[in-house]
């Protein structure tokens, strides 16, 4: 990892803002079709099976980085433009907040059928039952959590491990979001999904929590309240991670997340975070806002240690990228 790759991420980075994910021929999209072919082919009822599964995606992304990697290493252009376009390819930032923005606009004009219709773009919840409160909570919600899984996490392996960290978080975070979710289909075949989107997600998750924390007050809230409501909350959800995305968005935004979920007739119930009252329509605008800033610091994170773990490694009088 060097300032190449540093550069690549920062480029890649306001091409997704300017330009967010495509509307077709997506490269991740494209990795979950192949996916699920191999599912199809292979599916069994069994822990061991997932797992065959899951090694086989992840290595066949790594190898890609990997060899994407090596073939840059001496060549900073070409490094800065693959970088640039895996860096592009893995974030959702920008389409993650152009969803908030259109689901508070379309509660804002009071068309709650097109609120739900839209929804489904942001979790996978159950929305026709949903009133406006349970909408924005639900997309608050889901903002807090995609901030991290969109957004952070790739910046965090992609600092660290650069390609291969980039497309290997971005393959794992798909896969659970494929096969990780508890049904009787996938309670032991998506076990190692799930497991491996855990661990991957154990820093992303509370460096995201820790940078909400820092930039609460471009969304009105208080530091000091949202850091006390992770450390009190943050643990309480059942996901390892999640809950300390959603209780730093909770006390950032001065409201209360949590309650009934129904994901398809399966109802889960999630401990409550924060103090406040529901989220209302004008808190999903103050969420983007929160996550857009959120976003921009972690790109600067990235980069920043993406160039200071590649000037440790080059030797002295190295050529840039070797």
């Amino acid at each position: 990892m060097d300032r190449a790759t540093a550069a690549g991420v920062l480029v890649g980075a306001a091409v997704d803002a300017v330009v967010g994910d495509p509307r077709r021929g997506h490269p991740v999209a494209a990795f979950g079709a192949a996916a699920s072919a191999l599912e199809k082919r292979i599916y069994r009822d069994s822990r061991v099976t997932g797992a065959l599964f899951t090694a086989a995606c992840v290595c066949g992304a790594g190898a890609v980085g990997v060899a994407a990697d090596r073939l840059t290493r001496t060549r900073p252009l070409a490094r800065v433009a693959v970088t640039a376009a895996a860096t592009w390819a893995v974030l959702g930032g920008t389409t993650l907040a152009r969803e908030g923005a259109a689901m508070a606009a379309s509660l804002e004009a009071g068309d709650i059928e097109a609120a739900r219709e839209r929804l489904p773009h942001l979790c996978g919840r159950d929305p026709s039952g949903l009133d406006s409160a349970e909408l924005a909570r639900g997309t608050v919600e889901s903002i807090a959590e995609n901030t991290s899984d969109a957004v952070v996490g790739p910046l965090v392996w992609g600092a660290v491990l650069g390609l291969p960290g980039l497309l290997g978080y971005r393959v794992v975070n798909t896969l659970d979001a494929m096969v990780g979710h508890r049904s009787p289909r996938y309670e032991r075949f998506g076990w190692a999904s799930a497991r491996l989107d855990d661990l991957a997600n154990l820093v992303p998750a509370r460096l995201t929590a820790l940078l909400t924390v820092a930039f609460a007050g471009t969304a009105g809230g208080s530091p000091r309240v949202a850091a006390a409501v992770v450390l009190r909350d943050g643990h309480r959800h059942p996901s390892p991670n999640s809950g300390r995305c959603e209780a730093a968005f909770a006390g950032a935004l001065g409201v209360r997340l949590g309650g009934a979920n129904d994901y398809g007739g399966r109802v889960e119930h999630r401990p409550e975070l924060g103090d406040g009252p529901r989220p209302r329509i004008r808190d999903i605008r103050r969420s983007v806002r929160l996550a857009r800033v959120v976003s921009l610091a972690a790109v600067a994170l990235s980069a920043t240690v993406a160039a200071k773990m590649g000037s440790r490694r080059r030797p002295p009088g190295g050529m840039m990228g070797s």
